[in-house]
């Protein structure tokens, strides 16, 4: 049995400074993607649907649970209230299905060098994600609350088009913004950029054992959510919205509201690297200090 110095561990204030770094540079990014022009086809919408591979990459290299979280809140913050608004329960099922999926392609990598690995886990996050998206749009359409008739007659063509939809997202946004760009920066960064902000490198630590439990483990957690995410999903589509508001920011600044959001997100990850950086030399320097003789 392993002994804990021997596991992957970051102090409280390390977790907090991922935390933060996830939430700022996945704000940051999803505000750019508000930017990119969408392709309107019929009921079907072709646009980059976010930059996944910068959560995907912090939740592989660093701490699975708190990059993730990170993520999902900074979408938040930063893509609606720094707007000026907000969805209020509507954006629970967002912040479930998203953190838990990178979560859980953070949590599959046990060796950041292998490319097998963090492929498999790179697109295994997208998946996830957007299966369960689609599933909690179906599942409105037939419960009732949302009403959705892609050909006039045949609500059951919410199914197709929610397939499309899927297969488009995780085709065309989940290999060019996830696969492709975490398989060239995790392998290179791993090793390389713990050091420069005072961490260990993640290494693999659990057993096989261990590991089928986590999955059961996983995929329990996966349900409820689900659950929880499709039942706030409903209310919201159903008229319960609680906490929903818009102060009209975005509608009288435009894309300058935009370029706030951009600004105060890339703010505030200069902060945190500064502080990681910072941490770092002020650790190296009081062990470089030799006692007095």
């Amino acid at each position: 049995m392993k002994s804990k110095a021997d596991r992957y561990t970051l102090t409280s204030s390390q977790k907090m400074m991922i935390f933060v770094l996830s939430m700022s540079l996945y704000g940051l990014s999803n505000m750019f993607t508000e930017l990119i022009p969408k392709l309107q086809l019929g009921p079907i919408e072709l646009s980059v649907e976010y930059f996944a591979f910068i959560p995907l990459t912090l939740c592989i290299l660093f701490h699975p649970l708190y990059a993730a979280i990170g993520a999902a809140l900074g979408e938040v913050i930063f893509g609606e209230l720094m707007l000026g608004q907000f969805g209020g329960l509507g954006e629970l099922e967002k912040f479930l299905t998203f953190s838990f999926a990178m979560f859980v392609a953070g949590s599959m990598v046990r060796d950041p060098r292998s490319r097998l690995q963090v492929g498999t886990a790179a697109m295994t996050g997208v998946i996830i994600h957007q299966l369960c998206s689609s599933l909690v749009d179906i599942g409105k359409v037939i419960i009732g609350v949302e009403q959705f008739e892609a050909v006039p007659g045949l609500a059951e063509s919410v199914v197709l088009v929610e397939g499309v939809g899927f297969l488009n997202d995780v085709l065309f946004s989940g290999i060019l913004f996830a696969l492709l760009p975490t398989l060239y920066l995790v392998p290179r960064l791993h090793g390389k950029i713990e050091p420069l902000l005072g961490m260990k490198p993640r290494e693999r630590k659990l057993r096989p054992e261990t590991d089928r439990r986590r999955v059961a483990m996983l995929a329990i957690v996966g349900v409820v959510l689900g659950l929880i995410a499709f039942g706030a999903e409903s209310l919201s589509e159903s008229g319960f919205d609680w906490g929903s508001w818009d102060s009209g920011l975005a509608d009288r600044l435009g894309d300058g509201a935009i370029w706030v959001s951009v600004g105060a997100a890339a703010l505030v990850s200069v902060v945190v690297l500064a502080v990681f950086m910072l941490r770092k030399k002020t650790t190296a320097d009081r062990s470089g200090e030799l006692p007095h003789g």
